[in-house]
């Protein structure tokens, strides 16, 4: 049996990562797959590892612009999974090909939170979001499976979808092992703490409102320094999280903003700081704030979307949209050792099943069960 992967729309971020950790991790030959070949761009090829059972397939129309691999999708992708696979995966979540059985990935949530979408106010970006909601609610009513990353995902997916799809799992994504670090004992009370917080700087991170609460628990004598670590997803954003800096600390002495570190040292990052803060109000799975339990961090977290379910009772919650909350949340993390170091060990228990063997092996038996369905 030949395992297709439509890799049409996976070209970079958590998408990619999935993709290559994934296919790492699998052994497809124990799911009957005797291979497994991927339709892709050259950037995203030459991201995954050589497998002997991997055949990796170049399609030069998808390194050009959307508009050119939406037609490949739609047009050439049929003809060459009907010659050359029995079931066909979409990890980017969108497919525009009549062919079945295929299984699709839900990995992003703005498509299904219009109140989300909205923070982008009359934009591009606003627009692609809203041409993505009418894809892929298309493309999840007609799959054959739907893998979600958590029960939040599936719950308001198959809410804006009216009807859950007809079958679906959820299986959350791995992480890698670098993360792992065990809690490390927790500085005392009155010495320099450094909260991190990594994440794309879009509307919807909040990074402006962790700004200004850690600058008032600066300017309330707290010793504690503040580095954002991410990438430009949104321009205004951007600017709106310099202003905030050049308001708060003008003099550049406790809030920093590094923006993009390599993923292979971004375990780094995580490993020096004393406290983790992720501010989102809209993710499907927060890797990232997987990363932060991993690694043995106390955590101040968002009270928004799947949170909650991904760190339990093990981190302290705040309102993202409200700075007082953030600073409430931090300050009772930095004043209270004790407190951080109970809450660090239990994140870095909690974070102990996101594995990627654990997600290559349940997601290959999951296209394995779907195809099964359909040819009975």
């Amino acid at each position: 049996m030949i395992l297709g992967v439509d890799a049409s729309n996976v070209r970079a971020g958590g998408g990619l990562t999935h993709l290559r950790e994934l296919l790492a991790a699998a052994e497809p030959e124990a799911h009957g797959f005797d291979r497994v070949v991927v339709w892709g761009g050259r950037t995203t090829l030459d991201a995954l590892s050589p497998r002997p059972w991997l055949d990796a397939r170049h399609i030069a129309a998808l390194d050009r612009v959307l508009p050119a691999r939406l037609a490949w999708q739609h047009v050439d992708l049929p003809v060459r999974a009907r010659l050359g696979c029995d079931v066909l995966f979409s990890p980017g979540g969108l497919a525009l090909t009549p062919f079945r059985p295929r299984v699709l990935v839900s990995q992003n949530m703005l498509p299904f939170e219009p109140e989300e979408r909205a923070r982008y106010g009359h934009s591009l970006a606003r627009l692609r979001f809203e041409l993505l909601a009418r894809g892929q609610a298309a493309s999840f009513a007609s799959a054959d499976g739907v893998i979600f990353l958590s029960d939040y995902a599936r719950r308001v997916v198959s809410e804006r979808l009216g009807a859950a799809p007809r079958r679906s799992a959820v299986i959350p994504h791995g992480i890698d092992a670098r993360f792992c670090c065990r809690p490390r004992p927790p500085r005392a009370p009155g010495q320099p703490l450094e909260v991190l917080y990594v994440s794309t700087v879009s509307p919807y991170k909040h990074q402006w409102n962790v700004v200004d609460a850690v600058g008032s628990l600066r300017a309330g004598g707290l010793p504690v320094s503040l580095r954002l670590v991410g990438g430009n997803d949104f321009a205004p954003s951007v600017e709106r999280l310099r202003a905030a800096i050049a308001r708060v600390d003008p003099g550049g002495l406790g809030v920093r903003y590094e923006g993009v570190l390599p993923f292979e040292g971004l375990h780094e990052a995580y490993h020096r700081a004393d406290v983790f803060v992720f501010a989102s109000s809209c993710e499907n799975l927060p890797n990232i704030l997987i990363e932060a339990m991993a690694s043995g961090l106390p955590i101040a977290c968002s009270d928004r979307g799947p949170m909650p379910e991904v760190l339990g009772e093990a981190g302290l919650y705040f309102d993202p949209e409200s700075p007082e909350s953030i600073a409430h949340a931090l300050g009772r993390l930095i004043s209270n050792p004790a407190l951080r170091s109970q809450l660090a060990q239990a994140a870095f228990d909690r974070a102990a099943p996101y594995g990627w063997g654990r997600c290559a092996g349940e997601t290959l038996s999951f296209i394995a069960a779907a195809r099964r369905g359909t040819h009975v």
